[in-house]
């Protein structure tokens, strides 16, 4: 029996009440009156290490060779809290020295139905393996498969928009990857931006400065800042003496009072290393002076480069390539003393640092919340992409790429954001010229948002078979009209995003094989929710029983245009997809008449679609067929009603045979 295709079970969406959140709330003073927003994620269990930065390796053959017998014997129960309690001895050369107890304490944590726990020690195999480990990432896709961000190709997803202009009023994000222009950026290198407290003054390293020495060229690194007047960033101006000197300088950070510069300054005649961490202090007349080196709690032999202040500025973040660390470069901190002095730099750890390249930190001013850029993540766009990791009860959470719309094809690095959260500010290079480095800015997306820790959850499936459906899925931010990236629904049928509590949203669901889904959400909470729709048979016509024209009549009704606007709609979200309408009369009166006015009614609305969307005419064809097809024998009234409808047929594209 095939299934009648009416417009409310298109539409059935339930939404069920949302569900109070478990995740710990940290809470600020604010005014009266303002609603005060959620501002770290709910926690996700992180294994912790203390030895991490005591011993630089840990290894007890006769703990292995128990654990081991334990395994062999089938008793893994027993095995377990063993060899959880030899990982939490690791140092950082086990984890690409004895990778492999990673991954067996993971196959011990899933054993035991412990998915989450599981996962956690697969991703650090991911990050930190330097074998083959094809069959630990083939497990790990299948285990994450559906819970992992499919997100939407940029190019295609400004196609979506761009279809649905001319009836949706909902916008694109805005200005991604807009260049901050001449009065920032030269013909050379322009990175490491950061901004003081109240986000009125650019500070940012350049190698414009180019010295020619007979036939030899010498680039160097300094620092220049711009102020922001009006909303506009001022032609740059050089830091000078003593900031900027014959050695490179550069990457720096302001204190919140704008007394004490922190910057990194190379090949130096006191430096302990390639480069090394300074602070300067800002003097009575306006110039800059007592600069020091941080000394050797801080600084190494190595590179050590690219600072940033936590919040209460105790707690110093940089970028080295010292020795003893994960990969390549690593997040190190060191946070100050009873004394005031700056205590022996840590590594960050396994969860953030990689055996790739770690670098530019940048802390937020607001929130418990550490921007980066990274290679070595599990999830990447391009060859550097920045990532953000909240600390919550401690610990590090897994970092998430802060989505399409600031990670591209090439490298981005040097992120900040101002004290608003309302604009970032980052370095980034095309593919094909990864060296010349300029200066981006535009408004923080979605993803990037430090606030954007609630989370809303939900699942598409067919309302008849209850089997999930793929679609893509947008959300629209009400209160300022733009569309936060979009995302492929998972193969479960579920999707997830973290947004800003307290905020009106649309949930937007297209596909190919229902109409669009539109449902708003006003987030006070995470909030999950099911969503069913019905499958389009595209073997039978589409009949819409509330389109009804007064008797004689082929004019469009108000009443209508709703149900209009949802084939339109249809159409634009699949623009290489025809309709066809065919209109129908009843048996009463002249068949002539019938058939002039049925092929009117179908005229009228395919002028009325064509007007929508301003398409070519020559996606839709209108047939009138009077009263020459109808559903039943009319005997009563009701019979009548039935006969008199309209038909819409969708007819897909032909697939092409290769």
């Amino acid at each position: 029996m095939k299934r009648p295709f009416l417009l409310a079970i298109y539409l059935l969406l339930l939404l069920y009440g949302p569900f109070q959140s478990q995740g710990q709330q940290y809470k600020r003073a604010s005014p009266a009156g303002l609603k005060v927003h959620k501002q770290i994620p709910d926690p996700v269990y992180q294994p912790d290490f203390p030895n991490l930065n005591k011993i630089p390796y840990y290894h007890e053959p006769r703990r292995l060779a128990a654990i081991q017998k334990l395994e062999k014997r089938g008793k893994y129960k027993q095995a377990l809290p063993l060899l959880e309690r030899y990982v939490q001895n690791f140092g950082i050369q086990n984890f690409y020295k004895d990778t492999h107890l990673l991954w067996r304490l993971g196959q011990l944590y899933e054993r035991q139905g412990d998915t989450e726990k599981a996962k956690a020690l697969y991703r650090l195999v991911l990050k930190h393996h330097r074998s083959d480990v094809r069959e630990v990432t083939s497990h790990y896709d299948s285990l994450d498969k559906n819970t992992t961000d499919y997100y939407v190709p940029l190019d295609y997803y400004y196609e979506l928009v761009e279809y649905r202009k001319s009836i949706a009023t909902f916008k694109p994000p805005r200005g991604v990857y807009v260049n901050m222009g001449s009065a920032i950026n030269s013909d050379y290198a322009d990175y490491g931006p950061t901004l003081n407290d109240e986000s009125q003054r650019l500070i940012y390293t350049s190698k414009r400065n180019v010295n020619y020495q007979g036939m030899e060229t010498r680039v160097n690194e300094d620092l220049f800042y711009s102020k922001q007047n009006n909303g506009f960033w001022e032609e740059v101006q050089s830091f000078g003496k003593p900031i900027n000197s014959i050695y490179n300088e550069g990457s720096a950070c302001l204190s919140r009072d704008g007394q004490t510069l922190y910057f990194a300054r190379c090949e130096a005649p006191d430096g302990m290393g390639n480069c090394d961490l300074y602070k300067a202090t800002l003097q009575a007349d306006g110039s800059w002076g007592g600069i020091t080196n941080l000394g050797a709690n801080v600084n190494s032999e190595a590179w050590d480069s690219q600072p940033t202040l936590s919040r209460n500025e105790d707690t110093l973040y940089f970028a080295s390539d010292r020795l003893g660390g994960f990969g390549l470069s690593d997040i190190y901190f060191t946070h100050k003393t009873k004394g005031g002095n700056w205590a022996r730099a840590q590594n960050l750890g396994p969860v953030v640092n990689t055996r790739e390249s770690e670098v530019s930190p940048f802390f937020h001013p607001l929130y418990q919340v550490l921007y980066f850029s990274s290679r070595g993540q599990l999830y990447n766009f391009g060859d550097f992409d920045i990532y953000k990791t909240y600390k919550v009860q401690g610990h590090w959470q897994e970092p998430r790429n802060i989505g399409p719309l600031v990670n591209g094809r090439g490298s981005e690095y040097y992120f900040t954001i101002d004290a608003a959260s309302k604009n970032l500010y980052y370095a980034r290079s095309e593919p094909d010229d990864l060296n010349n480095l300029d200066l981006y800015s535009f408004p923080l997306p979605m993803e990037a948002h430090p606030l954007a820790v609630t989370k809303v959850e939900g699942t598409l499936t067919d309302s008849v078979t209850q089997k999930p459906l793929s679609g893509i899925i947008s959300i629209i931010d009400m209160d300022n009209g733009v569309e936060i990236s979009s995302r492929y629904i998972r193969p479960d049928g579920s999707f997830e995003f973290d947004l800003i509590d307290n905020t009106r949203y649309m949930i937007l669901i297209q596909s190919p094989d229902f109409f669009t889904i539109e449902r708003e959400l006003s987030l006070q909470q995470d909030t999950s929710f099911q969503v069913m729709t019905t499958v389009i048979d595209y073997s039978i016509p589409l009949v819409f029983q509330n389109i009804e024209f007064d008797e004689n009549q082929s004019t469009i009704k108000a009443g209508m245009e709703p149900v209009l606007d949802e084939v339109a709609l249809f159409l634009i979200d699949h623009p290489t997809y025809r309709l066809e309408i065919a209109g129908h009369t009843d048996g009463l009166g002249n068949p002539e008449f019938n058939l002039s006015l049925s092929q009117d009614r179908a005229n009228a609305i395919k002028q009325y679609i064509e007007r929508k969307l301003n398409i070519p005419g020559d996606r839709i064809d209108a047939i009138g067929y009077g009263s020459q097809k109808p559903l039943r024998e009319e005997k009563t009234d009701e019979d009548r009603r039935m006969n008199r409808r309209v038909e819409f047929t969708i007819i897909k594209p032909k697939k092409n045979n290769r």
